[in-house]
């Protein structure tokens, strides 16, 4: 991929007169944790004056580094493992054997390195917090720690791809909290659904009956089948469930040279070489039979988990590239906004508004709102502006000149459109979500090795950067419709004291964090991390919390620790905030099935470590982070 340069040639001189307007209003008192600093790219540890350190809303006891086979939590919660790769899903199941694995149980089964969490409440329309469907995205599967002999992808049998392939997608399952404090699966439910790359779905949306979605399975560029390389989402206000099509690049192989598509596909990362085994057992997936089903992947994919039996839907408004996830916000005016990241280096920022209005009663009107409105890209400026440009056919660059002949062009050629428009290339952003209590929109950017000196740029202040940073938003006056928003970076992760490193001045040696990637918010407005590389940097992936505003901005706290060679994903609060969901992906990623770093969260010499979804409580009962 090309490497984009800074979006302001200017930037050192505009950050000298931020850096003195700052410190100018610091002096008169005026400062606070509105007048951050977002470009700079330097230790706050020196930069900022030490303050008081109030008690806060954040109180629990702060977790320590470390890096071993077990999951760890604050002093005084409690983890139960809820749900692992392998686990019934039906009543009538067989019981996981991963020496008898077979396409047919794996399809009864809960799927493979759970992601995004999202949980709804039953019944419909409740806010209860002890009954409600969990749904779960299964990104991708580590065949070497999936079967006996630890075979390599490409190395797969027939049996073992259709096994493999039948471990993704997603888990619609119902869970119950006990009398006796413990969540419990609902095997018998109704609900119960498992969603995998054959499920039958359906394109909507400006892109649907393109004929560049016509393949050898879609005869009308409408009907489609399956989700793959699901990574984060959403929930909506009207109950539905995002979910993101990610990295679906390497699940294609075969020689496009003579597709149409070609320069689309570079520009999504689509190679010749064969990296996974599904192309070679079904053509579907191999380019050279069937070139143009990429395009029916890399999209937003609306799931109604209260219906078993809706089709689900790839809403193409909002855009085709490697969507990290999805999370809407309904405005002021009642206007639906959905954000979203593309999570590769140097990729974009995006922000949809829909056409029509969110109505709090009508919730059969709600379920087509993605269909129709405008998608925008992010152009950051170093004084703390930013401006939302949007991608409609016709408007600046995007007309047949460059290639673009309607607006379902625009979609499925999002990365080339973002780039004609100018659009800040950033350090693959990946969560983006809206405070409920502030407003404010905050996004994880997770690293970016490959940026050079003469690429930094206000929110990307590092070249080589290997630990990520976390941006904030803040819409005027909090309509989320705006041309325009401010930025500033919350904080800078990498090891305490490491230059260019910014947090607050008090933040603890367990503090420190790296690889922000997912994060959710509790009743409170806090802010809860988790991270996706920081044992690149010597301790466990996990974790963190802080407030926003106020005295303890950007006062990170551990709370959580994965198994070695785990990634945390997917964090998400039930409505009373009492109960906290999380993904553990890839536990013992790196070894392989027979000698493992960990067998969590079994630890039986009989079974391999084993993705999964666990629960924390307080014990006692009360809410996180108390």
């Amino acid at each position: 991929m090309p490497q984009k340069s800074s979006s302001s040639p200017d930037f050192q001189s505009v950050l000298a007169v931020r850096l003195s307007r700052r410190d100018t209003l610091k002096g008169l008192g005026l400062g606070g944790a509105t007048m951050m600093l977002g470009a700079c790219s330097i230790n706050t540890s020196s930069a900022l004056a030490p303050v008081n350190k109030a008690q806060g809303s954040l109180t629990f006891t702060e977790l320590a580094h470390g890096l071993d086979p077990y999951l760890s939590v604050s002093p005084g919660y409690q983890a139960q493992v809820l749900v692992s790769w392998g686990d019934a899903l039906f009543p009538n199941t067989p019981a996981f054997d991963p020496n008898m694995q077979t396409e047919q149980r794996q399809l009864k089964q809960f799927g493979y390195n759970n992601d995004f969490i999202g949980f709804v409440s039953l019944p419909l329309g409740s806010s209860a917090s002890d009954r409600g469907l969990l749904v779960v995205n299964h990104e991708y599967c580590s065949s070497e720690m999936m079967f006996p002999g630890s075979p390599s992808e490409m190395a797969l049998s027939e049996e073992q791809t259709n096994v493999n392939i039948a471990a993704h997608g997603l888990s619609v399952v119902e869970i119950a909290l006990q009398a006796d404090g413990q969540w419990q699966l609902v095997l018998n439910s109704p609900y119960n659904r498992r969603i995998t790359p054959h499920t039958p779905m359906q394109m909507t949306g400006p892109a649907a009956g393109s004929r560049r979605l016509f393949t050898r399975y879609s005869t009308d560029g409408i009907q489609t089948r399956g989700t793959y390389g699901n990574c984060a989402g959403g929930v909506t206000p009207w109950g539905t469930i995002l979910t993101g099509e990610e990295n679906v690049d390497g699940f294609f192989g075969g020689d496009f040279s003579a597709s149409n598509e070609g320069e689309n596909y570079r520009r999504f990362g689509m190679a010749s070489d064969f990296r996974c085994s599904w192309g070679l057992h079904h053509e579907r997936w191999d380019m050279r039979h069937n070139p143009a089903e990429p395009m029916h992947v890399g999209w937003v994919v609306e799931i109604d988990p209260y219906d078993p039996q809706s089709v689900p839907k790839k809403r193409t408004a909002l855009g085709r590239f490697k969507h990290e996830g999805a999370n809407v916000f309904v405005n002021a005016d009642n206007k639906v906004v959905a954000y979203s990241g593309d999570d590769q280096q140097f990729e974009y920022l995006y922000r949809f508004i829909s056409k029509g209005y969110y109505q709090p009663d009508n919730r059969q009107a709600n379920l087509s709102l993605l269909d129709e409105g405008t998608l925008y890209c992010a152009r950051f400026a170093a004084d703390g502006s930013m401006q939302w440009l949007p991608l409609v056919f016709g408007q600046g660059p995007l007309t047949p000149e460059n290639g673009f002949h309607s607006q379902a062009d625009v979609q499925l050629d999002c990365r080339k459109a973002a780039d004609l428009l100018g659009a800040t290339p950033m350090d693959r952003p990946e969560d983006v979500e809206v405070n409920p209590v502030t407003g404010q929109v905050y996004v994880m950017l997770t690293n970016n090795s490959r940026r050079t000196e003469a690429q930094v740029d206000g929110p990307n202040p590092r070249a080589e950067n290997r630990a990520g940073q976390v941006l904030e938003m803040t819409p005027p006056g909090g309509d989320h419709c705006a041309e325009q928003f401010n930025w500033e970076l919350l904080l800078v992760a990498g090891k305490k004291g490491q230059a260019g490193t910014q947090y607050h001045p008090d933040i603890s040696e367990n503090g420190w964090l790296a690889c922000p990637d997912n994060c959710a918010f509790d009743s409170l407005g806090n802010l809860w991390i988790a991270t996706d590389g920081a044992e690149s940097a010597g301790i466990a992936d996990g974790i963190w919390a802080t407030e926003v505003n106020g005295p303890n901005r950007a006062l990170t706290k551990r709370f959580l620790r994965t198994p070695q060679g785990a990634e945390l994903c997917g964090p998400f609060f039930t409505p009373d905030t009492q109960n906290l969901f999380c993904s553990v992906q890839h536990p013992g990623g790196g070894s392989s099935f027979d000698n493992p770093k960990t067998r969590w969260p079994d630890f039986s010499d009989d079974l391999p470590p084993r993705p999964s979804v666990v629960v924390v409580t307080k014990q006692g009962g009360g809410r996180i982070g108390s």
